[in-house]
């Protein structure tokens, strides 16, 4: 009879002791929160450095781009990585590309011109490559802890995102005018500099290697995917953060186009940010407690409450409680995800699976994040809040109805 993937889990994946559970934790959160930091860079410069070295002022947001596209097409090789060599192996290869995103940026911008622009946009590629491997930290957080902590740790590690969208602007603040020419070489040797120490935190992390005998069980990958609870988590962890993704993408420029200062839509981005990630210190209790259903139910309704109250007007406070919203909808709808991931592997499975699950993830985000300028920009910022209630109401339904499923008959 085929064991159930927790039964297998429990069983192939001894408990570490207290004491390593509570290093790995704080070492993935501080390193969450470093590695958030040097995320934001490109975010935050990236497009002024593109549209300076850029051949043509169409090219300007292609490092952006591309940081996206290293994001998505590094997540399964990183997998790959760590179900090999282990955890530690892909999280110190990550931060060398994260080293790398800083230095060959340092390079663009004194090499300048056509040359200096497209090898910003390899910086920026390595710079998702980096992504793609800070993404499994919440994941890595759960190897070792018993099945009840899992979703606690999970959320604790995803809390150092708090860290993150308060040092990642000041990183940038502190550096950008530290050495006036090229512009932002401070910056970028920062970057660097940043991943390089998330490595040293990381070399701490003790995780177990992968055993062979292990690594190579584990039930085929399609028995895996076709799962209910499984499609429900990609599901809902996919629209939780393209939503996410395509409404932030477009709030900016939209309160740009409507008149408001850059200083208020950066002041709603970082709210935005910090509502993404603040919950995250409580949110494994609630999964714990009320089960990541449940959770991810609350998190793709705030995320409709987001875009209805958006709907409601132009004001800066519209677009504020917009995105505060939208950011506590996305912490609910990806963390109960990531949650219910969990309970769909055995432990000769979960790289495997917890890769394919951020490929999907974060391939339909990246197409979201395309989509959503071109809308704005077409059709204004009230088309981009309608788009948002088709697949969220269409995800709603099917959670829903595995819940119906689900539920203990009387």
């Amino acid at each position: 009879m085929m064991q159930t993937a927790s039964s297998a889990t429990d069983e192939a994946a001894p408990l570490a002791s207290a004491r390593v559970q509570r290093s790995n934790t704080w070492r993935l959160a501080i390193a969450q929160a470093l590695a958030g930091a040097n995320s934001i860079v490109p975010y935050a410069v990236g497009g002024i450095v593109g549209y300076t070295l850029a051949p043509a002022p169409i090219l300007a947001t292609l490092p952006l781009t591309l940081f996206v596209i290293g994001m998505t097409l590094c997540t399964l090789p990183a997998g790959a990585i760590a179900g090999r060599y282990g955890r530690r192996a892909a999280f110190l290869t990550g931060s060398g590309a994260g080293v790398l995103a800083g230095l060959v940026a340092v390079v663009a911008v004194m090499a300048g011109g056509v040359t200096g622009f497209w090898l910003y946009c390899l910086s920026t590629l390595l710079g998702g490559a980096y992504a793609a491997v800070v993404l499994s930290f919440r994941f890595a957080a759960a190897d070792g802890v018993a099945p009840a902590r899992k979703a606690q740790a999970l959320s604790l590690v995803m809390a150092g995102g708090v860290a993150a969208g308060v040092v990642g602007p000041q990183l940038v603040n502190w550096t950008m005018h530290l050495v006036p020419e090229p512009m932002y070489i401070a910056t970028f040797y920062a970057q660097a500099g940043v991943a390089a120490l998330c490595a040293i935190i990381l070399l701490g992390v003790q995780l177990p290697r992968p055993d062979d005998r292990v690594r190579r069980g584990g039930r085929p990958l399609w028995i895996i995917l076709k799962q209910p609870k499984f499609i429900a988590a990609i599901a809902c962890g996919a629209i939780s953060y393209t939503l996410m993704n395509f409404l932030m993408t477009a709030a900016p420029l939209a309160m740009h186009m409507h008149g408001h200062s850059t200083e208020s839509s950066n002041l709603g981005l970082q709210w935005h940010v910090i509502a993404m990630f603040a919950p995250s210190f409580f949110t494994g209790k609630v999964i714990a407690r009320f089960g990541a259903e449940r959770v991810m139910l609350v998190g793709l309704v705030l995320i409709g409450i987001s875009a209805a109250v958006g709907l409601g007007g132009m004001n800066v406070s519209h677009f504020w409680w917009t995105l505060i919203l939208l950011g506590l909808g996305w912490n609910f709808g990806f963390l109960g995800a990531s949650a219910l991931v969990l309970q769909c592997h055995t432990d000769a499975e979960k790289t495997r699976v917890q890769s394919v699950n951020d490929f999907i993830v974060f391939s339909l985000m990246a197409l979201g994040s395309f989509a959503s300028g071109g809308i704005l920009s077409t059709y204004g910022w009230d088309t981009v809040l309608w788009t948002s209630f088709p697949p969220l109401v269409i995800t709603l339904i099917a959670l829903v109805t595995l819940m119906q499923r689900e539920r203990p008959v009387n």
